[in-house]
């Protein structure tokens, strides 16, 4: 492969190079909530800012982490965690925002994904699409502890990511109307808990490179439980969610500790 940094000795999306990370990295898509991620570490140092990725470096408990930021979508996702790896990463948690869809997914609530509905793109040039999304085990549990020590509203199950926005939220106005309605009665009655757009290519990646990922997401609102005329709040604060991803990377460095 043709090498586009030209000897600089950092990955060329995401700016960073070997050393400059450590191997437990939280992945939210918004650059501005890496600061907010990064003042739970340790001494946290920014090493890089390059594109939507963002990256700052710090210990917990005394291990070296990281946080990068990936923009929206498997695209940009599945580039950070490729760089990523490259660098010496090894554990990955993806926390971000999702829209519930269980009725008993309210807004506010965490959701715990243990594997994600391949409705988007990016994991289809990685696997066939008969290959299963599936967050890894350790870091599930790990992010399940850290939600029940911590006393949230949490809930824990598959999630459908997909590539357009405004493809779930107003897909009657679209011409393949049909298939996207059809498809998200099928979630739907499949008790799918909520939608986002990284995760599917987050565990796909992960499982090619053999690294570790899980995912764990604020339910801002919840779009069913409005049509079912439910309360439907609205929560924007990530930092619960993003509070439960430092606890269960804590988890992860106890429990490989011992």
């Amino acid at each position: 492969m043709i090498d586009y940094t030209e000897g600089s000795g950092k990955e060329y999306h995401i700016g960073v190079g070997k050393g400059d990370v450590g191997e437990y990295v939280i992945l939210p898509g918004d650059p501005k909530r890496t600061s907010k991620i990064a003042a739970y570490f340790d001494n946290p140092v920014l090493v890089g800012d390059s594109r939507e990725f963002m990256t700052y470096t710090g210990t917990l408990d005394g291990v070296k982490v990281s946080v990068t930021s990936t923009g929206i979508g498997g695209p940009s996702a599945s580039i950070a965690m490729e760089e990523l790896v490259k660098c010496g990463a090894h554990t990955f948690i993806r926390v971000g925002t999702c829209g519930g869809m269980d009725l008993e997914v309210k807004g506010g609530d965490i959701v715990i994904a243990t594997g994600a509905i391949r409705f988007e793109g990016t994991s289809k040039e990685y696997a066939p699409i008969e290959f299963p999304a599936v967050a890894n085990l350790d870091v599930t549990n790990a992010l399940v502890k850290a939600g029940k020590d911590m006393g949230v509203a949490y809930h824990v199950g598959i999630v459908q990511c997909k590539d357009a926005f405004y493809g779930q939220h107003r897909p009657e106005t679209l011409p393949n109307h049909a298939e996207l309605l059809n498809k998200w009665d099928a979630w739907l009655r499949l008790h799918t808990k909520a939608s986002e757009m990284e995760s599917a290519a987050l565990f796909i990646v992960a499982q090619y490179l053999n690294v570790r990922c899980g995912s764990v997401f604020l339910a801002v609102a919840n779009q069913e439980r409005a049509k079912a005329g439910l309360e439907n709040i609205q929560v924007h604060d990530t930092d619960k969610a993003i509070r439960v991803a430092i606890a269960a990377i804590r988890n992860l460095i106890a429990d490989e500790k011992n």
